[in-house]
């Protein structure tokens, strides 16, 4: 044989076997539900990797699938990218990075909008997380959402809290926000709401016992909060939100987490799994800074005047 014949036939066994051209790593991302809040996060992971130069199409492929607030569909589209063989998961939520975590023991999992992800049994610590998984945690300042209902509403004795208890992230959540209102001297009434479709006879089951409603982080609630919004309405009393965005569908008020921001965030992260690091040996990140949105139009249709000096600080104020 030939040598250019030997060279050319080992040169096609390369191209076949995929060593001699990279393929174009697959980002493949998924949420529980779609919402505005989680939505942010997804175009923040996106626009994060294409300012680190991995444009989208040529550096980078990115998948979507959305569960639509159903647990067994995120099982699915987890088990789905684990089969296309992608190059890395990002699961934004917990149902969804659990499901992502089940699935897989190889392929990096970078969750995003998780509060606990130690609880959600996601990785082993915070600091060394170890297996194929790392991200985000956007564990809420609850103590700053709940000093926001006293000072706007003094007179707030009992929170009425929404969230659904299947979700390990929101019974998370209101250990904490129990946890919270003790030491301000809040009461904590529980509106459980296992679906979406439960969410307004959960927030009318709470009028009458409680003077406010409080919605954590929880998908399944924030995915149905004009329906919240609605009942609560109709008793005459405030929602607060731990999620900005929600003020702007009818929350009175918010103090928390700029969500493209975390997407920012989550998007550091998998630049750095792309580039060969094991998941692993990557640190968890805790989401910095908040951000106060107020909602003065709702304000006046509850009746409830708010301090100047709140809207001076405000970042957003929805008329």
């Amino acid at each position: 044989m030939h040598r250019t014949t030997i060279v050319g036939a080992l040169a096609g066994m390369l191209l076949a076997s995929g060593v001699a051209q990279a393929e174009t790593p697959t980002v493949a991302i998924t949420a529980i539900v779609d919402h505005p809040a989680l939505e942010a996060v997804r175009d923040g992971v996106k626009e994060g990797l294409a300012k680190a130069g991995y444009a989208e199409g040529k550096d980078v492929k990115f998948v979507y699938e959305s569960a639509q607030g159903q647990a067994a569909t995120a099982v699915q589209i987890a088990r789905q990218f684990v089969g296309d063989k992608v190059s890395v998961i990002v699961a934004i939520s917990t149902p969804s990075a659990q499901a992502a975590a089940s699935a897989t023991k190889s392929i990096p999992v970078v969750f995003s909008a998780v509060t606990d992800p130690v609880g959600a049994q996601l990785v082993k610590s915070a600091e060394k997380p170890g297996g194929n998984v790392t991200g985000v945690s956007d564990m809420a300042p609850f103590g700053d959402q709940l000093a926001l209902i006293k000072e706007i509403t003094p007179n707030v004795k009992t929170i009425g809290v929404l969230y659904n208890p299947g979700e390990a992230n929101s019974v998370t959540s209101l250990a904490m926000i129990k946890e919270a209102a003790g030491k301000v001297g809040l009461a904590v009434v529980e509106g459980p709401a296992t679906k979406s479709a439960e969410v307004q006879a959960a927030a009318r089951g709470l009028i009458g016992k409680a003077d406010a409603l409080f919605i954590p982080t929880d998908n399944t609630i924030v995915s149905a909060l004009e329906a919240a919004v609605g009942a609560a309405q109709q008793g005459n009393i405030p929602v607060y939100a731990a999620d900005t965005d929600s003020v702007a569908r009818g929350a009175l008020a918010s103090v928390g987490f700029n969500y493209k921001q975390v997407g920012l965030q989550t998007a550091e992260i998998v630049e750095k799994v792309l580039k060969g690091e094991k998941p692993g040996d990557i640190p968890v990140v805790f989401a910095q800074g908040t951000e106060l949105f107020v909602n003065k139009g709702m304000a006046a249709k509850l009746g409830i005047t708010l301090p100047e000096a709140l809207l001076a600080r405000a970042v957003k104020v929805v008329d």
